[in-house]
């Protein structure tokens, strides 16, 4: 899940390349070497230091191979006899907000004269190995009335890739346990091995059903209706590639009959719902079935029963499903600030936590979500977002919701 494209800027070249010239006394030409320059500059947004580039060039015709480097400078000059070259740059550079990416670019030219400016537009090549939590909206939206609106929320999840995904049969889960409960310690426990559930829904499709393209992203939403009918500052969901199945007569959801449900295969909700934490206390997660398991068999094998001891000193016992952790894909810890206090993903998915509002259920939490921060952007204009498996610095917190106005690829 790390590795991500900005546009940066330009590169020229200088070269070098032998002219023929004929004098007087001489019968047969005479060989002169002349030094061709080439004014190089590297040039782009958001960079601030070329930390290190491998620069290639191959003359097309002969096959003929440069490799040069340069460090920690905006200019650079590279010597070529006379040909046609595919100029190919890799490398690092530190971006204004002291970010270490990978960049690359590419060209062609043809060196004929004795000056030549060439401009390679490098794009981050620092990309996930699959899909991401993008943002996810799990607080209430406060109408005018000065009420409090309890739907519209929802996971945008991304694929940060530079290949095309697939977003058939993948997994959401919900965590059991909760960031700010300190008196809860369950037996056994092992996060570094599992994920620990009480709600997982599993996305429809056959194996190729719902291509995603780099870049691009999907939308998982708990009602795909508009719901600005309902409440003015509420969201434009009837566009979401999914939704959250509406089985609970109480909450008068309305079924999109044009966006298909997600299937909850567990839950401890009753009318077999997902219900998101508008305080934002829980972890949530995304993952994909490995070959030979399914819905089916994650019922039958991934049972996990524990026990604590409640404040009474009773012995509570309680039986939940828990997903492997070389199942997940991303995961996404959340907290209250005040009441934190523990981490519920395992370290290797996600060392850090991030929230929304002041508090546990602050008022200025109210229409806040969680984003993830963008490195830079790809040849054809697509976010490239920041993935270090750590919540703290991958995500901006109290951000404004990014489907505020509608869903817009």
């Amino acid at each position: 899940m790390k590795k991500r494209i900005l546009a940066l800027g330009f590169l020229t070249f200088s070269t070098f390349f032998t002219l023929v010239s004929c004098t007087n006394n001489d019968d047969f030409g005479t060989e002169i070497n002349q030094n061709n320059t080439l004014t190089i500059s590297f040039k782009g947004d958001n960079i601030k230091t070329y930390k290190l580039l491998e620069i290639e060039a191959v003359e097309l015709n002969t096959g003929a191979k440069t490799i040069q480097t340069a460090q920690d400078v905006n200019a650079y000059s590279l010597s070529l006899p006379t040909g046609s070259y595919k100029i190919t740059v890799n490398g690092t550079v530190i971006t204004l907000a002291d970010e270490e990416v990978i960049i690359g670019g590419t060209t062609s030219v043809d060196i004929t004269k004795t000056t030549e400016n060439i401009s390679i537009p490098l794009s981050i090549k620092q990309f996930s190995e699959d899909f991401i939590i993008e943002e996810v909206f799990y607080s209430q939206i406060l109408t005018p009335e000065d009420k409090k609106y309890n739907t519209s929320k929802y996971f945008k999840i991304t694929n940060n890739t530079d290949k095309v995904l697939y977003a058939d049969k993948l997994i959401i889960g919900q965590s059991a346990f909760i960031s700010n409960d300190d008196d809860k310690i369950p037996t056994p426990y092992h996060p570094d091995q599992a994920f620990a559930v009480k709600a997982v829904m599993v996305l429809p499709g056959s194996g190729t059903d719902y291509p995603v393209q780099p870049g691009d992203f999907i939308v998982v939403a708990d009602n795909a209706i508009d719901h600005r009918v309902n409440a003015s500052t509420a969201f434009d969901l009837s566009k979401a590639d999914f939704e959250f199945p509406s089985t609970n007569p109480k909450l008068a959801s309305v079924d999109n009959p044009a966006v298909p449900n997600a299937n909850v295969i567990f839950t401890t909700a009753t009318y077999n719902l997902l219900i998101m934490h508008s305080a934002g206390v829980e972890s949530y997660v995304i993952g994909r079935f490995p070959e030979n398991e399914n819905s089916q068999t994650f019922l039958e094998k991934y049972k996990y029963n524990y026990q604590y001891l409640d404040q009474a000193g009773n012995i509570k016992k309680v039986s939940v499903y828990e997903i492997p952790n070389t199942w997940i894909l991303d995961g996404l810890n959340n907290g209250a600030k005040g009441s934190f206090y523990q981490l519920i993903l395992g370290s290797s998915i996600d060392t850090g936590w991030t929230g929304i509002g002041s508090g546990y259920n602050s008022l200025d939490r109210m229409g806040k979500s969680v984003r993830r921060k963008i490195l830079g952007q790809t040849e054809n204009g697509k976010n490239i977002y920041k993935d270090t498996n750590n919540s703290t610095v991958d995500f901006e917190r109290d951000s404004e919701p990014s489907l505020k106005n509608g869903i817009v690829h």
